[in-house]
């Protein structure tokens, strides 16, 4: 790209995925002055235990865009129900579309082995979609892209068929308190929902003592994915900054899209001191 501005495009399967596993490489992106975008593929209108239907999903088109406004990015939430995403063709045509409109340089999202069925479909329609967008006569009427993007997965623990591999890891610690209040944006989830789905105890009323427990239980995730990653922490950042990195950000390259080299990793996450 001339302006040597990126453009990174984020697909979860709800409207607080991307904020958990890309939230702090995004803050760091948008401080860089790149555009990124994320996407939920569903409104997320079942995800609470008291409401449902069309008020919790306006409520949490709400909090994903408090979010957005939090971490200085854009937030597209599609009208689809929650945990009734399928990899249907108009699905799939809804994110070639979304994926050609803002021309992305990566597009990361869910791997396709993963617990919950919005989580696997999400990362099928955005496989599915990752030749296709090249295709003029296949959504013809939204321009074709002339190079396809580079397709990445955001991190996981599951192990079958495959576990994840760490292509790149971003060091998150200087953003990690902005991060944290990006997720408090999604309250419904975090300080209600997911409470009481985990047995998480109760929640403070105060909005300091609600960051300080939202940090003290979500920061753990992060520093797991640094002690888990540190040889590829180290291999882009030297050893010395991995031994002192203590929260991370991971991602595995897709054999779909362009395939990038090292050096142009070194571009599409340009948080490192270059090859």
């Amino acid at each position: 790209m001339t302006s040597g501005k990126l453009r990174i495009m984020a697909i979860g399967a709800h409207p607080d995925d991307c904020d958990v596993k890309v939230g702090g490489t995004a803050i760091l992106y948008a401080r860089a002055g790149h555009q990124v975008k994320f996407v939920s593929a569903t409104n997320g209108d079942t995800g609470h235990h008291q409401m449902g239907g069309g008020v919790l999903a306006r409520r949490r088109f709400a909090e994903a865009q408090e979010a957005a406004e939090t971490a200085g990015i854009e937030y597209e939430v599609l009208d689809i129900h929650n945990g009734q995403l399928l990899p249907t063709l108009e699905n799939r045509w809804q994110i070639v579309r979304i994926i050609r409109e803002f021309a992305p340089d990566i597009v990361i999202t869910h791997r396709p082995n993963d617990y919950h069925p919005d989580h696997r479909y999400t990362s099928q329609i955005v496989q599915d979609s990752a030749y296709t967008i090249t295709i003029p006569n296949v959504a013809a009427l939204t321009p074709a892209l002339e190079q396809n993007c580079v397709f990445a997965y955001m991190s996981d623990d599951f192990t079958k068929p495959c576990a994840f591999q760490a292509d790149v890891t971003v060091v998150i610690d200087d953003v990690l308190d902005d991060k944290m209040r990006m997720l408090a944006c999604h309250e419904s989830q975090f300080f209600e929902w997911l409470p009481f789905n985990r047995s998480q105890g109760q929640v403070p009323d105060g909005h300091a003592e609600r960051l300080s427990w939202l940090t003290e239980r979500q920061a753990p995730r992060f520093a797991s994915v640094a002690e888990k990653h540190r040889e590829s922490i180290a291999s882009f950042y030297g050893p010395e900054r991995a031994a002192g990195a203590r929260h991370a950000e991971a991602f595995e390259i897709c054999e779909y899209g362009r395939r990038p080299c090292r050096g142009e990793l070194y571009r599409l996450f340009p948080f490192f001191d270059g090859p």
